[in-house]
């Protein structure tokens, strides 16, 4: 029989009451706690979750429920404070809304904490569930593609929302292949000032080391996807090989065309429902020592670092190489260079 695991969330808010409902409904875990300030919006949130014990401070919900999986949907300046107080309370796992941080400095060290407690950490990185991502995946493990050239990647949401998305799936279509450098561009200061501070536009290249270009556009500025109505799914990621290429929209669907099947095409748009099932469900397989999460926290902090070698790259001018040193905070510098 499969054993369950005890989780307590953080968090009542769109991404919190989402993942209290998606843990509830997971047989493999069993809601122990979950804790927000607003107590409106936690009364909403646990009415969907299956009514589990609710908390208003999250160092009494952990230290009352002892839980194995410490899930917190929160801004990203509270990252480091919370990590910490999962490892004092001896939690199994941390999942955690993206990004990681907002700068390269604190993203290692929550890293090497998290490692140096024995702890494993995933972030949710659940587009890469979705069956038309799947799909894309399929074609390009088979090989039909030939030799991979260029990975490229563009999406309207601004940098700290959607960045680290980009970066995971770019790695993941590469086979999770390690780069050596990055150069970036980046215009706008409009939104430095939000909860995910970002430049308006960001854009760049990125060399892997197996030869493959990744070319990545976030903002503003990138290129409409217009098949998506949703401004949020208008994002594309298109693998192009010698034999063919293969790409998926966001918001509908996938498109291939090699020289093996010619052209093809199919359904799909992200769901956080499905997508995030499917995400928790693989919690518990990696608990369960049966397989790594596809989101875990060695893979999010290689693609993190290319994120902040895209923006260390555009304020210094120069192609950054990785693996990336401790250096300026990211947002600072970028606050520091763009033209008000």
């Amino acid at each position: 029989m499969s054993k369950t695991y005890t989780v307590a969330v953080l968090g009542a808010g769109k991404r919190g009451k989402m993942h209290a409902k998606l843990f509830s409904r997971d047989p493999r875990f069993r809601l122990v706690g979950l804790c927000d300030t607003d107590t409106e919006r936690l009364n909403a949130a646990a009415a969907e979750s299956g009514n589990p014990p609710l908390y208003t401070d999250a160092e009494k919900m952990l230290s009352e429920t002892s839980p194995d999986v410490f899930c917190f949907c929160t801004p990203p300046a509270l990252r480091k404070g919370l990590f910490k107080l999962g490892i004092d309370h001896n939690v199994k796992l941390i999942a955690l809304e993206k990004p990681l941080s907002t700068n390269f400095n604190e993203a290692r060290e929550i890293y090497d904490m998290a490692g140096n407690a024995g702890i494993k950490f995933c972030v949710s990185h659940q587009q890469k569930y979705g069956d038309h991502y799947q799909a894309v995946k399929k074609i390009v493990d088979s090989g039909k593609l030939g030799r991979i050239q260029t990975i490229y990647a563009h999406v309207w949401g601004w940098y700290f929302h959607m960045v680290t998305h980009v970066m995971d799936y770019i790695r993941m279509y590469n086979g999770n292949d390690d780069a050596l450098w990055v150069s970036g561009t980046i215009h706008g200061r409009g939104k430095l000032e939000d909860n995910h501070p970002s430049p308006e536009y960001a854009g760049g290249f990125i060399q892997f080391k197996n030869g493959v270009r990744g070319i990545v556009e976030c903002g503003e500025l990138s290129p409409d996807v217009p098949e998506s109505e949703y401004p949020w799914h208008k994002g594309r990621f298109v693998v192009q090989g010698t034999k063919g290429f293969a790409e998926v929209i966001i918001g509908a669907g996938w498109r291939a065309c090699t020289e093996a099947d010619g052209y093809q095409e199919g359904p799909g748009c992200f769901n956080y429902e499905t997508d995030g099932a499917r995400y928790i469900a693989d919690i518990a397989l990696w608990l369960d020592g049966v397989k790594e999460h596809p989101c875990n926290g060695e893979d999010t902090f290689k693609g993190f670092q290319l994120a902040m070698a895209l923006l260390r790259s555009a304020v210094e001018r120069r192609i950054v190489r990785l693996p990336l040193e401790n250096g300026e905070n990211e947002v600072d510098a970028m606050k520091r260079v763009l033209p008000k």
